[in-house]
């Protein structure tokens, strides 16, 4: 089989890491897209390009999809992994709070996305993964432009997967529940966050990064060009579809 060649944003820290790593070892050669710099995650990846720069910012999306392609040749898993969460009350929300949340969690997808399909046609082959969140299905009230920026991505999803079925390519979502990471520590965990979604989760324990690897190396299978236009909650039953 060709060698793959997957890009996650998000990829210096948490579950950006866990995923770029995971790919890595399932024998991908790797890109990683980040406002900061991947040196841990670097190091874990044989064949790593990191990219550093702001995914909504559409010259420097194209700039990183011509490196990857002058590196590698070609790509095939685009995983949009990259995102912000402020919570804070809705009245306390300024337009520039709105617009940077969406700029990020919903404008960012759409920019790489198209950057990067062209190739995905060229290589008759490939996978995009958005990774959203299970708070579309709880609605948290300080947390409104979040959730509706990842609803937007789950529309973004499902008709997308419409749009590139011809070419081979599939587009799903993951929406995890409220994930151990170092950006939500220093957030929504510093005001018992964690506390809150445990408690109204079936599985009693908080979610890490290893928890949505099977379910991501699930949707880049070969074997899964079936599914497309989908959303797995992987929320621990803190949320059901």
């Amino acid at each position: 089989m060709e060698t793959r060649t997957a890009l996650v944003t998000g990829a210096a820290q948490g579950l950006g890491r866990e995923f770029a790593v995971a790919l890595a070892g399932r024998g991908y050669r790797v890109a990683g897209f980040d406002l900061e710099p991947q040196p841990e995650t670097a190091e874990q990846i044989l064949d790593y390009v990191e990219l550093v720069g702001d995914v909504s910012d559409p010259v420097a999306v194209e700039e990183g999809l011509e490196r990857i392609i002058e590196r590698f040749g070609t790509l095939h898993v685009v995983v949009n992994n990259a995102g912000v969460y402020p919570a804070k009350p809705f009245e306390e929300t300024t337009p520039e709070d709105w617009r940077r949340v969406m700029r990020v969690n919903l404008e960012a997808p759409f920019l790489v996305t198209r950057a990067a399909l062209p190739h995905l046609k060229a290589a008759g082959w490939g996978r995009v993964v958005n990774i959203v969140s299970a708070a579309v299905l709880t609605a948290p009230p300080t947390m409104v432009p979040y959730v509706a920026s990842k609803m937007g991505l789950i529309g973004f999803t499902r008709s997308l997967a419409a749009a590139v079925a011809p070419y081979g390519v599939t587009v799903n979502a993951i929406a995890p529940s409220m994930v151990r990471t170092a950006t939500a520590e220093r957030t929504v965990g510093a005001d018992g966050g964690f506390e809150f979604v445990r408690s109204r989760q079936a599985v009693e324990r908080t979610q890490e990064p290893a928890d949505l690897v099977s379910t991501l190396l699930y949707v880049v299978d070969e074997g899964s060009g079936f599914l497309t236009g989908q959303t797995l909650n992987v929320s621990g039953g803190s949320a059901y579809l």
